[in-house]
């Protein structure tokens, strides 16, 4: 086991922070690292199990601006919109800029959109490699509100804080020598477009955006546009084409040839203070000029940095967390994380471009529209916290997904830069929105969504060429005729080709929880026959080895068979051992292929004990919750706590894996409160072991739910008697409606497991068959 590392600036905090009186009064924002998975992870798991390189980081950015905006700056420390490369690595020495990133959090995708920002003194350098200052960790201060640095070869202090769509920039030029800020809209095709109105001290633009996975290298029919206000009259400017500068340069617009382009502003060789104020757009560079200027208006840099504060606390407050300060720190750490994505994609008027196209222009009416739902990761636990947390901008996001499908004919399975993909296996929207209607969250048109994930479940999309584009449910028509996708299709109309039994065991829990969602609209005749296929687990469960495994159409099992594995082609990103345990609609359906509790117990124990499980990617992540529907809770509570301590950290190589759109993070902050949402679509939590001594949560106004913890501590990890309102309780799972309600869980913890508490069948969590 580790030990937890503080970044400098959360050193700093502490060492600030210094007695009980002065801990008080921090807030949940004081808490946050924002570097922790910047860093190549030091897990064993993610050494033992990651194969590409990629899958060692965080992939996260230490992200500037409001819980789920538009637009995030970051420094960047690589110039670059490629796949897989974010735009900030702390092991990296030179700054860049500051990119207004539009990064999906902690993935393996790419950015789009950006644009950056960097100031320089003396010659004008428009290179990005060469243009970079160093800079030290020690002399940078990085919260979710603000990111300030030193930036040594040109001697200037660059500070920026920011608010959904707009941000405020403030360069404190100290060389004495001529200063310039480049503007350069990160184009990797050579697309983007610069013009300078120096009548009005602005510099505004778009970088157009392409897709990747289906239809990859097309254009996106979006563009990130951007309007720039400088607060000092521009002394001379320019435009740039690779190496070529042209002063006093007006407009620009990319060939396509791949080459860099932007524009320049200098303000003489005085030592000053430069303001950029700047607003973004998916709409037009109308839309961010409206954006700036009712966004931000003429509010000064401190009051950006305290309404952005502001908004952190609120969303981060919803948790009040009783516990070490280290343990806060990795706790609402983790909850700023799962904050960063899906992204409002909409302006302050409610305009955003249409879904799969761009044009025309759409209104939100009454809500926000979001984007970038990381949707095969988010499902399991970043969504439901979303829910659990902020049920009105959950419902937005449900009606955003709504939107789509009007808007594209079909619901997107992992929507990203506006756009359809097949990026990942399984069908997920059906599991997000039955579970926000299961939990209560009613502000969206479940009867269209309904209509749309019937559509995805039951039709087979014909049009080739929709198909191909990420349109409808891959390998369905498999699927239906044969209750499983064979090995013989090899899904090549998809990002990730083959990988069958992952498909089919994902498409039966989304079954289920379309299941639910019918029977909750009253359609009995679909709710019984998706019941039915979300038993299509059973398929693909070989019963003479207990685990999954690839098989024909015929029927006959692949041969040659390794559960341990790490990669099989049928498997997605794991082993056949791994991905076993993704029946969350029916666990107790999977001990009885099994051959009993016993042989599932046993089975759950090989893959921990004997270093098979890999906490870095995502369908692991319920695993170490499954022995509480075997009567085994108390192993439940000793693996959720070593995970714990031994795959995050609040260093910077603190993650075990990507971050996944905030799902490796959501796992830590359900984890850490104590209870675990196995299977949304169901209301119920699985209990683990909670860290904190006590945690509230908001759960409705003047409502908290609080779980106190008594005697807690990582060798004081098993409950030994419990307690709801004041009555005995035994039950291994609470439910989202007991939640909702208020009121006290209190947890008596101890050193020694009590094996005889919620062992009871009456104890047990949900379970399709038993149920």
């Amino acid at each position: 086991m580790r030990v937890p590392f503080l970044p400098v600036s959360l050193m700093l905090l502490s060492t600030f922070f210094v007695d009980n009186q002065s801990c008080a009064q921090k807030k949940p924002v004081d808490y946050v690292a924002t570097m922790i998975g910047t860093a190549p992870s030091a897990t064993e798991s993610a050494k033992a199990h990651s194969e590409a390189g990629s899958e060692l980081k965080g992939q996260t950015i230490p992200a500037v601006g409001v819980p789920n905006g538009m637009t995030q700056w970051t420094p960047q420390t690589r110039a670059t919109e490629t796949k897989c490369i974010a735009p900030f690595y702390y092991n990296d020495n030179k700054f860049q800029g500051f990119r207004g990133t539009h990064w999906l959090n902690g993935s393996c995708v790419q950015d789009y959109g950006s644009i950056t920002v960097m100031p320089l003194s003396g010659e004008l350098t428009t290179d990005p490699q060469k243009r970079a200052s160093v800079f030290s960790h020690d002399k940078e201060e990085s919260t979710p509100d603000y990111y300030g640095v030193w930036l040594q070869d040109h001697q200037i202090h660059a500070e920026v804080t920011a608010l959904a769509r707009t941000a405020i920039m403030r360069f404190k030029f100290g060389s004495g020598e001529e200063s310039f800020i480049i503007v350069e809209p990160n184009s990797d095709e050579g697309e983007g477009f610069v013009e300078v109105l120096r009548e009005r001290g602005e510099i505004v633009g778009y970088n157009p955006v392409h897709r990747i996975y289906q239809g990859a290298g097309q254009p996106a029919g979006i563009s990130g546009y951007f309007v720039m206000k400088f607060d000092q009259k521009f002394m001379q400017s320019g435009v740039w084409l690779g190496d070529t500068i042209t002063p006093m340069g007006r407009i620009l617009t990319g060939k396509g040839n791949r080459e860099r382009l932007g524009a320049y502003v200098g303000f003489g060789d005085e030592k000053q203070v430069i303001t950029v104020r700047i607003g973004t757009s998916f709409t037009s560079i109308e839309g961010a000029r409206a954006n700036l200027e009712k966004e931000l208006g003429t509010k000064t840099f401190e009051a950006v940095r305290k309404a952005s504060h502001d908004a952190w606390n609120e969303a981060l407050g919803k948790v009040a967390a009783i516990g070490s300060e280290n343990d806060k720190a990795l706790f609402y750490s983790a909850l700023y994380r799962t904050k960063l994505s899906p992204r409002l994609f909409s302006d302050v008027d409610g305009s955003y471009p249409s879904f799969a196209g761009g044009t025309p222009l759409q209104k939100a009416e009454g809500f926000e529209y979001y984007c970038d739902f990381s949707m095969w990761d988010s499902f399991r636990a970043a969504m439901p916290l979303e829910i659990l947390l902020e049920p009105k901008r959950a419902g937005d996001m449900m009606q955003s997904l709504v939107k789509k499908a009007e808007q594209g004919g079909w619901m997107p399975i992992f929507p990203c830069w506006n756009h359809y993909t097949a990026a990942m296996v399984g069908d997920h929207a059906l599991s997000v929105i039955a579970d926000a209607y299961t939990k209560n969250v009613r502000n969206f048109d479940v009867n269209s969504a309904y209509n749309f994930l019937r559509k995805n479940a039951f039709e087979v999309n014909t049009n080739a060429k929709s198909y191909e584009a990420g349109q409808g449910r891959r390998a369905l028509r498999s699927y239906l005729q044969y209750g499983y996708v064979p090995l013989e299709d090899s899904v090549w109309q998809a990002f990730h080709k083959r990988e069958q039994v992952s498909r089919t065991l994902e498409y039966a829990y989304d079954d289920f929880c379309l299941s639910t969602l019918a029977t909750s609209l009253g359609k009995k005749e679909d709710a019984d026959q998706l019941r039915n296929r979300a038993l299509n687990y059973r398929h693909v469960i070989d019963p003479s080895t207990g685990y999954a495994r690839g098989r024909y159409a015929d029927g006959r099992w692949i041969a040659n068979f390794d559960p341990f594995a790490k990669r099989a082609s049928f498997i997605t990103e794991g082993s056949p051992a791994q991905y076993t345990w993704f029946v969350p609609q029916d666990v107790a359906g999977l001990q009885k292929i099994m051959g009993g509790k016993s042989r599932f117990i046993a089975k759950l124990d090989t893959l921990f004990d004997q270093g098979h499980y890999w906490h870095g990617n995502e369908p692991n992540h319920q695993i170490a919750y499954l022995y509480a529907f075997a009567g085994q809770p108390w192993k439940t509570q000793q693996w959720a706590r070593t995970i714990i301590r031994s795959e995050y950290d609040t260093s910077v190589g603190g993650l075990s894996g990507n971050e996944d759109g905030g799902q490796m993070s959501a796992w830590l902050a359900f984890s850490m409160m104590g209870f675990y949402p196995v299977a949304p679509g169901t209301d119920q939590y699985v209990l683990g072991s909670p860290v904190f001594e006590e945690i509230s949560i908001e759960t409705g106004k003047n409502r908290k739910f609080t779980v106190k913890a008594k005697g807690v501590s990582d060798n004081a990890r098993y409950i030994q008697s419990a307690t709801l309102n004041g009555k005995p309780f035994t039950r291994t799972y609470i439910t989202h409606g007991e939640l909702l309600k208020g009121g006290t869980l209190v947890l008596q913890m101890g050193d020694k497991p009590n094996k005889q508490w919620g062992t009871q069948e009456a104890d047990i969590p949900f379970s399709l068959s038993k149920n």
